[in-house]
């Protein structure tokens, strides 16, 4: 929540009460979340929503929300959406002069690297991430010394600071690619031990790695699901390379958020359990009305830092801004530029 003073502020400058009127008139937007947030509850998100898309017109904004959103984000005010590689690749494509990151602060900092003129908000600067935090420059220098000449590929769920002494960065989604297009025949991984270890499994590479984890992905356990499809043989589970082997190994398919997504709506079985973030079955629950999502559900506290309410109060105010030190920018958007490259042209080679 807001503190005191920034809740007092947008409470004053813009009428919040909930609004059946409101509700009413934005039920185009709650029809892409209705399955899963009551009208009573879009009546009260819905004066937020209608503040915030009007003032993204009047300061030239463009919200970029990851896949890990709250519903009434992700389809009430997100311009982009979609996991670190789509956001890293969109914001590439920003034609606004405003960038407000709805997700946690790498992300925001990856988005300033690439748009170094624009202006990037975070409406929480205090949303962190466990993976970015368990790394920093001297964790890289300390693996290059254990593997003289290996490269480096990093998670784009790093600090710049990671970014800029890394050879190239990878999502969950590209990860495999990245690694097989290093011109050597072992990678340092960092900082997701689990997500090297799942790569480890689909290469000729040797890949090693730093021993990080997601605070999020590393709760679920092969156990866990083996009794879910004992109690339900029908239930398809879909799983996130930051889960451990055994628990993709459990798994009928694993892929990154985007790929979940596609899966989901490709395949449409009668009923999944989605193992990663909370919010992901929340968001496509009403494009898939065919599909009964089932939990376990872990919720990411750092994603879960940003709201409606400070989002409003990021525009209004034009605060948190993301800053990087040009020389570290520069170096980081190298490592993420060559993973951007790299993925759109594999993407046309498979095109074609």
């Amino acid at each position: 929540m807001l503190d005191l003073a920034g809740r007092t502020l947008i409470e004053k400058s813009y009428d919040l009460s909930p609004s059946v009127e409101l509700a009413e008139a934005t039920r185009d937007i709650y029809q892409r979340m209705k399955r899963v947030v009551s009208f009573a509850d879009w009546a009260i998100y819905a004066p937020y929503v209608v503040a915030i898309n009007d003032l993204k017109k009047r300061r030239d904004a463009v919200i970029l929300a990851h896949n890990y959103m709250t519903p009434e984000i992700y389809h009430g005010v997100a311009d982009v959406v979609g996991d670190s590689l789509q956001l890293a690749i969109e914001a590439t494509k920003v034609e606004a002069q405003v960038i407000v990151q709805c997700g946690v602060h790498f992300m925001a900092e990856t988005s300033k690297i690439l748009n170094p003129s624009k202006t990037v908000l975070i409406p929480d600067p205090g949303a962190g991430c466990s993976l970015a935090e368990s790394i920093d420059a001297a964790g890289i220098a300390e693996m290059k010394a254990r593997y003289p000449g290996a490269p480096v590929v990093s998670y784009v769920n790093t600090t710049a600071e990671v970014k800029a002494v890394s050879d190239i960065c990878c999502t969950s989604a590209n990860a495999v690619d990245i690694v097989n297009a290093q011109d050597s025949d072992v990678v340092i991984m960092t900082p997701d031990r689990f997500l090297a270890q799942n790569v480890a499994r689909k290469t000729d590479k040797t890949v090693v790695w730093w021993e990080g984890s997601c605070i999020v992905h590393e709760l679920y356990t092969a156990e866990d699901l083996r009794e879910y499809r004992a109690h339900d043989p029908e239930i398809a589970i879909i799983a996130h390379p930051e889960c451990t082997p055994e628990v993709v190994a459990e798994a009928d398919y694993t892929g990154s958020t985007s790929g979940i997504v596609e899966w989901v709506h490709a395949h449409k079985p009668k009923k999944a359990m989605l193992v990663t973030e909370c919010s992901m079955a929340s968001n496509i629950a009403d494009e898939l009305p065919e599909v009964e999502f089932s939990k376990p559900c872990n919720m990411c506290p750092h994603m879960k830092k940003i709201s409606l309410e400070k989002i409003l109060h990021s525009l209004h105010t034009m605060t948190t801004e993301v800053n990087v030190a040009p020389g570290v920018a520069a170096d980081a958007r190298r490592a993420v530029e060559r993973m951007i490259d790299l993925s759109r042209s594999q993407a046309g080679r498979a095109g074609r």
